[in-house]
């Protein structure tokens, strides 16, 4: 089996580093989605998970980011505002009317994002066995961290889609 040089290509045309780029903008969009949810909902179930596993995501995006460096920039600017405005956008939409919606909505885009990393990681598995620039990460235990993070995101999806799309029994809340 050939193993392809450590050496990146150029990174502007480079389909590993723009897939990566693609990625750490999601895990930016993840972490400060985790955050608001945090802060908004202290002291709530909700609020409680989004802060236990924003660690992790954190943890994740870093790994991300050392290997976007081992691999090579693609010159991702126009990717971290597309985030930036995504994660806005989320915020904007959690501290308005029909909040419950919001709120499950919002978990709903994380389990996404993480369904996501775990698709990364697969791939980056199939990759890695014929390019150089991954040896060394340890994907398996990078994909176990994302299926438990699904699975704890996707189980608070699931119980605030009840409150969320369930007979709606209060008026809208503006903040």
């Amino acid at each position: 089996m050939l193993l392809l040089s450590s050496r990146p290509p150029s990174t502007m045309t480079d389909p590993l580093a723009i897939y990566l780029h693609d990625h750490l903008a999601g895990a930016k969009l993840a972490v400060e989605l985790l955050g608001s949810v945090r802060e908004e909902h202290v002291n709530e179930p909700a609020g409680e998970l989004a802060g236990s596993i924003l660690a992790a995501v954190k943890a994740d995006r870093a790994t991300l980011q050392q290997l976007v460096e081992r691999v090579g920039s693609a010159g991702a600017g126009a990717k971290e505002v597309a985030g930036w405005l995504a994660e806005k956008a989320a915020r904007f939409k959690l501290r308005h009317a029909h909040e419950e919606l919001g709120l499950f909505e919002t978990f709903e885009t994380l389990a996404l994002g993480i369904l996501g990393k775990q698709a990364l990681w697969k791939a980056l598995a199939v990759v890695a066995v014929n390019d150089a620039r991954l040896a060394g990460m340890d994907l398996d235990k990078l994909l176990a961290r994302a299926q438990e993070q699904h699975t704890r995101v996707e189980a608070m999806r699931l119980e605030l889609a009840a409150q969320a799309l369930g007979p709606w029994t209060k008026e809208p809340r503006n903040r």
